[in-house]
């Protein structure tokens, strides 16, 4: 039997470190790994026997990219498990924070790690002498969305000023007045991004997913909702381990998450924009019809469009919050610790972000759960990977590698986010 293997030993241009081997048999694909090597952090582990008030804090660390995410899922499920309710002015602060990792996190992706797959060059850099206007236009929206960190979260990377029951500070009217101007720039040039990226050449690619997003009752999907998927699951986010379950994988030091029954499943901005196209507003419908992009999409190579999209929608939405803005009487509620289970999702620009904590009477952590959207899409990468590179076997093997490293971009992978570690087990004989 002619066997061989074709291995990328260091992963480029995604959020973190990882590997890919393709095992070929016979010509045909017998396996397909995609490694997760990073070492293991022990999040979950260093939470347990801290005061629960201190999650949003620590958790924030997980990722420079998204610690907004961290943050909001952390500070959700704790108020949860305390029965904190916010007075609606700071939700929508909360809110408009999110919109500032989305839009900072999302044209990362977009401009200096993705853009350059459709582009034919090895990096951002090498694609700036040629599309210069489109890198500068990338770092305006990006430093538009850290300056919503800035003056929300205290600072740009790993954000300081969430707390539990609120913020230790909120903006005067003010303070956020000139953010207004630097949004509905941005919002312009999000649109011209968003008209750049459809134009790219798109494989002819299509999968029957099982899309996974969260669904709120008015909202395009950040904070809060129940978790759905194209397929019929509607269930509270506390249900959320009766569905879903992690497993481990010999190849990757982080857990795969899948469906309880069975088979994979997709988080992010295709599953957002499938299953909550109607929660956009119509100028974002407007923009997504333009660009040839519907309800129904498959194709995860036109997921840059979304993610472009979902930028335009973060600017709109930053700038209809910031007009909107009422200060609240308080930067935060009484908060009372008690014990408890808290369980909440959010939804980080990679998909949904699940954590959940057990709590004693003082409020200290017993037990902590967190599943990043990179560990619930690994095994669909993998699958996608299987059928790329299935149907491009015959092409050379340094072209067939690009292809495997693109389709894996796709999704725009966090792996630094992992916080599992693999069981141990030694036996002696």
């Amino acid at each position: 039997m002619a066997t061989k293997t074709i291995r990328v030993d260091t992963l480029t241009r995604v959020e973190g470190e990882g590997a890919l081997e393709l095992d070929i048999a016979d010509g045909a694909v017998a396996g397909v790994r995609l490694a997760i090597f990073e070492p293991p952090r022990f999040f979950e582990a260093l939470l347990r026997g801290r005061a629960g008030a201190e999650a949003p804090d620590i958790t924030a660390r997980i990722c420079g990219i998204c610690p907004v995410a961290y943050q909001m899922s952390a500070v959700h499920a704790i108020e949860h498990a305390w029965g904190i309710t916010l007075d609606a002015r700071l939700r929508a602060l909360r809110r408009l924070l999110y919109c500032g990792e989305w839009i900072e996190s999302h044209t990362l992706h977009i401009v200096m790690l993705h853009a350059p797959d459709f582009l034919g060059f090895p990096d951002a850099i090498s694609m700036a002498a040629a599309h210069g206007e489109v890198v500068r236009r990338g770092l305006a929206l990006k430093k538009a969305g850290n300056a919503l960190l800035r003056l929300l979260g205290g600072r740009e990377i790993h954000p300081v000023n969430v707390r539990v029951g609120g913020f230790y500070r909120v903006p005067t009217r003010a303070e956020l007045a000139p953010l207004a101007t630097v949004m509905a720039e941005a919002r312009l040039d999000a649109i011209a991004l968003t008209r750049f990226v459809a134009g790219f050449p798109f494989p002819d690619f299509a999968r029957d997913y099982e899309f996974v997003a969260m669904r709120h009752p008015t909202e395009y999907p950040m904070n809060e909702g129940r978790v759905v998927s194209s397929r019929g699951l509607d269930i509270a986010v506390a249900e959320y381990e009766t569905a879903f379950a992690e497993r481990h994988v010999a190849h990757s030091t982080a857990l795969q998450s899948g469906l309880r029954g069975g088979g994979s499943y997709l988080v992010g901005p295709l599953a957002r924009f499938n299953l909550n196209y109607d929660r956009l507003d119509a100028s974002v419908q407007a923009l997504a019809a333009e660009f040839g992009v519907a309800p129904g999409c498959t194709n995860p190579f036109r997921s840059i469009i979304v993610r472009a999209l979902e930028v335009v929608y973060a600017c709109e939405e930053a700038e209809r919050l910031i007009a909107d803005y009422d200060p609240p009487p308080a930067p935060a509620v009484a908060v009372v610790p008690r014990a408890g289970t808290g369980t909440a999702c959010t939804e980080a620009p990679r998909g949904i972000l699940y954590h959940r904590y057990d709590l004693n009477a003082e409020g200290s952590i017993l037990a902590a759960r967190i599943v990043p959207p990179t560990s619930q899409n690994q095994s669909t990468i993998e699958d996608d990977l299987r059928i790329i590179a299935t149907r491009d076997l015959a092409l050379p093997e340094n072209v067939l590698r690009d292809h495997c490293e693109q389709a894996i971009r796709n999704h725009d992978p966090c792996i630094s986010c992992s916080t599992h570690f693999l069981r141990l087990t030694v036996r002696r004989q």
